[in-house]
């Protein structure tokens, strides 16, 4: 669409082109990191809170 090419195809030039992480890093990016951490922290909070709602009543 738009003379543009597919979606995988723009993602597969993207990836070839940043090549292989370096060993020990897990994430491409800092806001990969902070979006993961973000998220476990969540689901923990809830956690948390479900149970001392459950313990309070």
């Amino acid at each position: 669409m738009f003379n543009r090419p597919p979606i995988e195809e723009r993602i597969a030039a993207r990836q070839r082109e940043l090549g292989p992480m370096k060993p020990g890093k897990y994430f491409p990016h800092a806001p990969a990191r902070f979006l993961f951490f973000f998220g476990i922290g969540v689901v923990v909070v809830t956690h948390v809170i479900a149970l001392a709602a459950l313990w309070w009543v």
